[in-house]
């Protein structure tokens, strides 16, 4: 088996991501993602890093951070990878809580 790509595991996270997301949100992932959606998926990933800083704010949260630099690393190399890593494993630990509270 070949190793994957860094741009072929944050697809694969992406998609993996959108299967969690309702349909519409899911939706505007899949539109943010597409390489004519550059100009508004660059100033939103880093919109979302600054919200995310001020995590201490009402609405605002930590939350972003991640969020925004995934969207950033569509388009930044270095960011490929680590961050594709990151995405699949927080879904690996919905995944684990869910099967832990199916059980319960």
């Amino acid at each position: 088996m070949q190793p994957q790509s860094a741009k072929q595991e944050l697809r694969r996270a992406f998609r993996r991501i959108e299967q969690e997301l309702p349909a519409r949100m899911a939706a505007g992932l899949r539109w943010l993602r597409h390489p004519r959606s550059r100009l508004i998926r660059i100033p939103a990933g880093l919109l979302l890093i600054a919200g995310g800083v001020f995590s201490f704010l009402p609405l605002l949260g930590f939350w972003m951070l991640p969020l925004g630099l995934l969207l950033l690393a569509a388009d930044l190399p270095v960011l490929q990878r680590p961050m594709a890593r990151f995405a699949l494993w927080c879904l690996g630990m919905l995944d684990r809580f869910r099967s832990r509270r199916k059980r319960d």
